[in-house]
């Protein structure tokens, strides 16, 4: 266990290396923050990809027992029951197939922020990285719309109500705007959370900077942006939370129109089956 840690450590800092060397050759260096490279960002993700699967392995020993005594498993139960309350607060009952998918975002999001704190850069402190998951997050919820309502019922929403035809021009500039909207909620999720865990290295770092300029010996060695951690730790769960929110949101208001349908079709013959012996 302790190699692999120690190996981590090194793939790590090589990446960060690599980075700043690519940071420094383009300008990309801003104030001691490194600009990951393809590389380096790379490196980070499998890195923390590997760390989550290592934690659930060690989680995992404790699920043969009647009581969950393991720490770690404690953890990652409170975990799951958060998700799921999550889950089946915002979108409903069938919130919970969707648990995976967010548990996964959660996971990763989370963990990378943490490691944005110990660490000059991050997968989330990196703008690609975030338009990817944000991207893939929305693609994920257009599917599902379109396999809850239909190809043509998922896109015809966005034309919004029905409209005379002598409305046609405001139903395409409705139709117009919602897919802008839409497109848009790319933008939102990576910009949100890139600004929020970047920002604090920069911050981090410009206070580390104005200490280094104070002529006092004592004033000049202290890390003035480590007052920073207990905000920037907040951040971190703030961040996570927001990011699965809004993508339980989006999910909810694409496929709760079918799932809804359904219940009320079920409640209603449970209804008339309750009523027919008493009306015999």
């Amino acid at each position: 266990m302790q190699d692999l840690v120690l190996n981590a450590q090194w793939f790590l800092a090589e990446a960060t290396t690599h980075a700043a060397e690519a940071g420094g050759e383009h300008g990309g260096g801003h104030g001691g923050h490194a600009t990951l490279s393809f590389m380096g960002l790379m490196i980070y993700t499998f890195a923390i990809a590997g760390l989550i699967m290592i934690l659930m392995a060690f989680a995992k020993k404790g699920l043969k027992d009647r009581v969950f005594k393991g720490r770690l498993l404690q953890y990652f139960e409170q975990l799951h029951g958060f998700v799921e309350n999550l889950c089946v607060g915002i979108i409903g009952g069938h919130g919970r197939k969707y648990m995976p998918m967010i548990y996964t975002l959660w996971l990763m999001i989370f963990v990378s922020n943490l490691v944005a704190l110990a660490f000059p850069s991050s997968p989330t402190a990196d703008l690609s990285f975030n338009l990817g998951i944000a991207l893939l997050a929305i693609g994920y919820v257009q599917w599902e719309g379109m396999k809850a309502n239909g190809v043509f019922g998922h896109w015809k929403h966005f034309a919004g109500p029905k409209l005379p035809i002598a409305l046609i021009p405001i139903t395409l500039m409705i139709f117009v705007i919602e897919l802008i909207s839409e497109v848009m909620k790319n933008v939102s999720l990576s910009l949100r959370l890139f600004g929020n865990i970047d920002g604090g290295h920069q911050a981090a770092t410009a206070m580390n900077e104005l200490g280094k300029e104070s002529n006092l010996f004592l004033v000049k060695y202290l890390p003035f942006g480590a007052f920073l951690m207990p905000i920037k730790m907040l951040t971190c769960v703030v961040q996570a939370l927001i990011f699965c929110l809004l993508f339980c949101v989006y999910l909810s208001l694409v496929t709760h129109h079918d799932h809804d349908d359904h219940a009320d079709h079920a409640h209603g013959e449970e209804g008339g089956a309750n009523a027919h012996p008493a009306t015999t």
